[in-house]
């Protein structure tokens, strides 16, 4: 009875969906492209060798988190077909850009049943494989019904999902009962989905995968031309920060000039469809900035860089000496700080951090990261304090790198669980 008014509930909020995916296109045209993905029409995409894994990952930050996954599983099984999913079109120009045509993409059907069941005829999986947190019920059960393996890897529930999912908990046994593996970050995620009534005997510590970061040669080689171009200059950068983050950076950079006259601002907002308004705002506070998806030349007058690309983050944190790492002046939980400490740079953060508490928690232990006030001053002061003095940023760095290093191996713990089920 509760599937059946969710399922129609679904069916009935479809007009709402498409009226906010055309209100979205308005500033991210993508959105209202391929359209017909989202409900099982693949008629657009090249059909998969059938026997392949899909592997979901929602937007950017996860399929940052599943690609040395993926590239793991085509190391080791060349000739799996990998047909990678997404919701949000970022999240797809994310997964062409690093793999190519490599593996399948597609955006995943809405939890519809008719919807499931032409994408799951079309790409016949032999498993399905969730990055983190989505849990969609009409998907388990059309996968169970298939004898298709579910599995949620690197699994995190927030706070906030795990209190609305134990409103209905006694309604969620039979989907929990569904999932044939669920493979925690952390204990606290893994302690949340036993409360909600999982079987411990199918739940498997691994650690976070995020942890298992590789500075590729590719990439130190983007990075070296980029410092090229920036020089010897000192370099900070504000990485995925959101709305209402991006006003805070820039007063706290303007404050900064008056004692750091040369220093250079990467901005990098996490929308693509917020690129040209942070433009027009740095246009208004009359900044001298450049865009770094037109090539513009950085000469000694440009004050802030624009990161309005994708994929590129990790680069943008090679050339810097300080990140600030963004979604954490507002109330959207914070972004993932491993990247940028696996260039040993100095983390500050605000203190909403609330998506990533553990390794948040660890990275404070030891001092490896700074949490602030969400204002521009304590900002431009930890800033300052950093470009002040070496020495501590590099006892930051290279402690909050040490926590980097002594929490890497997940990805190889995940991999040995897949394993049956990538060869069966």
């Amino acid at each position: 009875m509760s599937r059946f008014f969710y399922t129609s509930l679904m069916y009935l909020l479809q007009p709402f969906i498409l009226l906010f995916m055309g209100i979205r296109s308005l500033k991210s045209p993508n959105y209202r492209k391929r359209l017909g993905e989202r409900y099982g029409l693949c008629y657009q995409v090249r059909k998969p060798v059938p026997h392949g894994v899909i592997i979901h990952a929602a937007s950017v930050g996860e399929v940052i988190a599943a690609t040395p996954l993926v590239r793991l599983i085509q190391r080791e099984y060349p000739h799996l077909p990998i047909t990678v999913t997404t919701v949000t079109p970022t999240g797809s120009e994310r997964v062409n850009s690093a793999f190519g045509q490599s593996v399948t993409h597609m955006y995943l059907p809405y939890d519809l049943p008719d919807a499931l069941n032409r994408f799951l005829d079309f790409v016949q999986p032999k498993a399905c494989i969730v990055i983190e947190t989505e849990i969609w019920p009409n998907l388990i059960r059309q996968l169970y019904q298939r004898q298709t393996p579910f599995i949620i890897a690197n699994a995190r529930l927030s706070p906030r999902s795990a209190k609305r999912y134990g409103w209905v908990k006694h309604k969620l046994q039979n989907m929990l009962n569904e999932i044939t593996l669920i493979a925690p970050q952390d204990s606290t995620s893994g302690q949340r989905y036993l409360a909600l009534g999982y079987d411990e005997k199918n739940l498997k510590l691994t650690g976070n995968i995020k942890y298992d970061l590789v500075l590729s040669s590719e990439l130190l080689s983007k990075v070296k031309q980029l410092k090229a171009q920036i020089g010897s200059r000192p370099v900070w950068v504000a990485g995925s920060t959101h709305e209402g983050e991006d006003e805070i950076i820039l007063e706290a950079h303007r404050t900064l000039l008056a004692t750091f006259p040369n220093l250079l601002l990467i901005l990098s907002p996490r929308h693509p469809e917020r690129f040209n308004s942070v433009a027009d705002m740095l246009h208004k506070r009359k900044f001298c900035y450049c865009r770094r998806s037109t090539n513009d030349s950085i000469t000694a007058q440009t004050n802030v860089l624009l990161g309005d690309t994708m994929g590129e983050l990790m680069t943008m944190y090679g050339v810097s000496d300080v990140a600030f790492v963004g979604g954490s002046l507002v109330k959207h939980g914070g972004h993932n700080p491993l990247e940028p400490l696996a260039f040993k740079l100095p983390v500050i953060s605000g203190k909403y951090v609330f998506n990533f508490p553990d390794v948040f928690d660890k990275l404070l232990q030891v001092h490896g990261v700074l949490l602030v006030n969400e204002n521009a001053k304590a900002i431009s002061s930890a800033v300052s304090k950093y470009l002040r003095s070496p020495a501590l940023r590099e006892r930051y760095g290279y402690a909050g790198y040490d926590v980097l290093v002594e929490n890497q191996g997940a990805l190889q713990r995940l991999f040995a669980l897949l394993r049956p089920y990538l060869e069966k």
